[in-house]
């Protein structure tokens, strides 16, 4: 079950919060995990409990499938093999998709209808809360509208908005000039720390940043080796694996809040690092941005 939920996590630092599920294909930072499955970094069973999670989450979404009565007692070769062929673009979504939907046809993946899933959002309690309450209505108002495209982005900034103001609530917020970045410590959604069996450590990172100032500012890494985001422990420094930064930065208008994922283990290359854990010493996730910097104090013993 560990080991699951640590390969669950790691894909979910990848993928942004901010992101719906797609009508068509798969996202591409699915990718990293194909790849690491395929080339033997992480079991079999974290990427059958990954996969699982996100289609039940609404991240994946794979058209509908009938399960088979003939059972299967392993994932075969050619589903292996299309998630490498898939991962370094050798092979299309759909190709890839086909595979998942073998393993959820031979009872490998189980997964929820979509209306399960509908009437489990639909009936959670409303909160006392009196400003949540209020961001819970203007959601309620989004379906009023009748063009669908309108409805989906007002339906998306409600939920963008009940989500900031959620985690604001729980965080420990740290002013970085007019950015302020909050982070709710482990234990929260995306905040994970974990090491393998195979001694390799992970750490996954949500933030929520917030633009206090009059100007448009925007968080800047356009690659492990030039990112203005790092976990140091004072003698070294380690870049990420991988993060979801749209075209190397996050943009913020003034009075905006934006969320950003890093993930943080295997090296990926250009520039990158593998993340190693020391119990001996103290890790902090450090902002060296132009308008400001920072150190995040991790916590990780």
């Amino acid at each position: 079950m560990k080991s699951a939920i640590t390969a669950i996590t790691s894909i979910l630092l990848i993928s942004s919060v901010a992101s719906f599920a797609y009508a068509e294909g798969v996202p591409a930072w699915v990718k990293n995990n194909a790849g690491w499955w395929a080339d033997g970094t992480i079991a079999e069973s974290d990427f059958i409990s990954g996969i699982e999670f996100l289609i039940k989450d609404g991240i994946i979404v794979i058209p509908p499938t009938t399960v088979s009565s003939e059972s299967s007692e392993g994932v075969p070769a050619w589903v292996k093999n299309n998630a490498g062929w898939w991962a370094d673009g050798t092979i299309s979504d759909g190709e890839f998709v086909n595979g998942i939907q073998h393993l959820i046809k031979t009872g490998l993946i189980s997964v929820s209808s979509n209306t399960e899933t509908t009437q489990m959002v639909s009936e959670k309690p409303k909160s006392d809360d009196s400003k949540l309450a209020s961001l819970e209505a203007e959601l309620e108002k989004c379906s009023e509208i009748k063009k669908a495209y309108d409805r989906l982005n007002c339906e998306r900034s409600a939920k963008h908005e009940i989500l900031a103001y959620e985690y604001m609530l729980i965080s420990q917020p740290y002013p970085v000039g007019p950015v302020t970045f909050y982070w709710p410590g482990f234990g929260v959604e995306g905040n994970t720390f974990e090491i393998t069996s195979s001694g390799q450590a992970l750490l996954s990172l949500r933030m929520l940043v917030e633009n206090t100032g009059s100007n448009t500012e925007a968080l800047f890494c356009t690659g492990p080796a030039v990112c203005n985001y790092d976990v140091t422990n004072g003698d070294r420094n380690f870049k990420y694996s991988g993060m979801d930064f749209t075209n190397g930065q996050v943009v913020i208008k003034p009075g905006e809040t934006q969320i950003f994922n890093m993930f943080f283990g295997p090296n990926i290359g250009g520039g990158g690092t593998t993340f190693e854990y020391d119990s001996g010493k103290e890790y902090y996730f450090r902002i060296m941005e132009s308008f400001g910097s920072a150190s995040i104090p991790l916590n990780l013993g």
